[in-house]
């Protein structure tokens, strides 16, 4: 790729690198002079909080000590302010969203592009001339609208809010390479990726430009991208075909000393969608030295004060567009002196959705507005995906699969995208239409049966645990253990590799590792024909013909209202049935 250069000092885009091309180049730069006219004739340009936003925020006091900092005021220093948005998955509308206090489950409403919109524009007035804003990934799946439109309508939507620097996550991959490409290509903020390769070719073929370099009022700080390296076996192979995935510790040194010394950048920052575990893992290793933070995503977890690494901070922010990370920073001569992270609600209450970002969404779902406003079922308890080892959403599913297939066991892989909906207050009753169906399940899946041994589901399940739970964080795939129902399975989390199940029962019987147990799942586009759901070696395995959305349609249509809720199939003996993170030795969190 070649460089280009720009001399407008006042361009905070004029330091990308490299710059894929020209005009790209000139859409960043006229952005930013946009930005500033538009700011100005806000009055706007200084440095003061509005009342408005003050009321909002978490850390005023601190805030305010930024702002009040001689440095600030004389120049001599400038405030950076970094935006950070991830895991949307598609969700356009305000929803239900989960939320803890006092130990107990709480529901409010939360996000909407329209709500978000209004507050980025909000938080930019604060910091007009040096705000960033990011986003980590997962942002154009995990929708009606979304998959119905291979991710095409979402972008549009998402360049609204004017975002300076994206990454693809895990689930960008859902629709094949070159919809990848496409859709990552329509965005009108930068891209970076330093891990995703054409095929094989790991010298040459970056599918995006691995680090982008911005000048913010004459501080230079640089970015490196990483998407989860288990992409690959997490989705179905299909997703990743023709992309090559590689770890962080292959390259990243090689960046971080390409933006610290040839670049001149003050500060270096990781924006990434590996999930908590590995982003710790990265933030605890030498060959991440020299990374100031890393922008974390993917097991939607709320970080509200960022974690401490031996050798960076990380911060993730949430999930479905309903919380914002903010994170402020002071720069001397080059130097950290001040920093103040905080993550932010996108609270309607607090913030009037923004008209003409109403207006879009509206006019983007118009043409489906039809089929996905239909009812299919309703619920009498909330529906939910947040606990990390059995949830109410997915044993509604479940429940349904056992209904239409009647198998010994059915399994439904560990999610966590779908915001929670909650049964009306006035009703009792939560309406499941067709959309939410596309929101639970946003890959229409064929169903899968296979007969399988006990001994494999012993090993499987181990397996399992294993990808859930793994002391060697770079090998946890997200963070949520596999749901399922005709089982019931006590393990201990804190137990060596192979050594975590202690029961497993199968219709109540303890199970026999000789005996033959017909078992169905989702098929997975690119698997051999004797994988079912990442267990190797099943015998006569047997697509259906059926999708999973109609037997949950099906289901539905039969037994509507139905009660899902944590019920014990999957029994943990060193953790809650309601753990809603994942476990990780000496780690100060907690999901709230």
């Amino acid at each position: 790729m070649s460089e280009k250069k720009c001399t407008d000092k006042n361009c905070k885009c004029c330091c990308h690198e490299p710059v894929a091309n020209e005009d790209t180049h000139k859409n960043a730069h006229d952005k930013s002079r946009r930005d500033f006219i538009r700011y100005a004739g806000m009055g706007a340009i200084g440095l003061g909080l509005g009342p408005a936003i003050s009321y909002w925020l978490q850390e005023e006091g601190k805030i305010n000590e930024i702002i009040k900092n001689p440095a600030v005021i004389n120049g001599k220093a400038q405030r950076l302010t970094i935006l950070h948005t991830s895991d949307i998955h598609g969700q356009l509308d305000i929803h239900d969203e989960f939320f803890v206090e006092n130990g107990k489950p709480v529901f409010k409403k939360r996000g909407g592009f329209a709500t978000l919109k209004t507050m980025l524009t909000e938080l930019r007035k604060q910091n007009p001339l040096n705000t960033l804003l990011l986003d980590g990934g997962d942002c154009f799946q995990g929708s009606a609208i979304a998959s119905m439109t291979m991710g095409t309508a979402i972008v549009p939507l998402a360049n609204k809010l004017n975002y300076d620097l994206v990454l693809p996550g895990n689930w960008e991959v859902v629709y094949g390479k070159q919809m990848l490409l496409h859709d990552m290509n329509t965005y009108s903020a930068a891209k970076i990726c330093a891990n995703m390769f054409d095929n094989d070719d790991l010298d040459h073929d970056l599918l995006f430009p691995p680090y982008q370099v911005f000048n913010m009022g004459g501080t230079r700080i640089g970015f490196i991208g990483y998407n989860d390296p288990l992409t690959p076996i997490r989705q179905s192979p299909a997703y990743s075909k023709g992309i090559k995935f590689t770890k962080p510790e292959k390259n990243i040194q090689k960046y971080i000393k390409i933006l610290r010394e040839e670049k001149g950048c003050a500060m270096v920052f990781v924006i990434s969608h590996m999930g908590m575990a590995q982003q710790l893992h990265l933030a605890n290793h030498e060959f991440a030295q020299g990374v100031d933070y890393i922008l974390g995503a993917d097991t939607h977890e709320r970080i509200r004060q960022p974690l401490q690494g031996k050798f960076a901070k990380v911060t993730e922010p949430g999930a479905f567009a309903s919380f914002v990370g903010k994170l402020d920073i002071v720069i001397e001569n080059g130097k950290i002196k001040e920093e103040v992270y905080e993550l932010l609600d996108v609270d309607p209450e607090k913030y009037a959705e923004d008209e003409e970002m109403k207006h879009l969404v509206e006019k983007t779902k118009k043409p489906y507005k039809k089929i996905l406003s239909e009812v299919l079922g309703q619920s009498k308890t909330p529906l939910m995906r947040y606990y990390i080892i059995e949830t109410p959403m997915d044993n509604l599913i479940t429940d349904a699969l056992m209904w239409k297939m009647k198998t010994d066991i059915v399994v439904s892989n560990g999610f966590r995208f779908c915001p929670p909906l909650l049964p009306d207050p006035k009703t009792g009753l939560a309406d499941i239409t067709r959309d939410f169906l596309w929101s639970m399940l946003p890959v229409n899946s064929e169903v899968k049966t296979a007969d399988v041994k006990g001994r494999q589901i012993l090993n499987w399940l181990e397996k399992e645990l294993e990808n859930a739970f793994a002391k060697d964080a770079t090998k946890r795939f997200g963070g949520w253990f596999v749901r399922f129902k005709g089982m019931k399975v006590t393990f201990t989390i804190g137990n060596e590799k192979g050594k975590r199940v202690q029961e497993v029962c199968v219709n109540d019987v303890t199970i026999d590792p000789e005996k033959i147990y017909s078992m169905c799942a989702c098929l997975r586009e690119g698997d051999p024909d004797n994988v079912l759901c990442r267990m190797l070696n099943v015998h006569n395995p047997v697509p259906q013909g059926i999708l999973l959305h109609d037997v949950v349609e099906d289901y539905l249509a039969e037994f509507s209202p139905v009660s899902p809720v944590v019920e014990g199939r999957a029994v943990a003996t060193d953790a809650p049935a309601d753990l809603l993170t994942q476990i990780i030795p000496g780690l100060e969190y907690e999901f709230r």
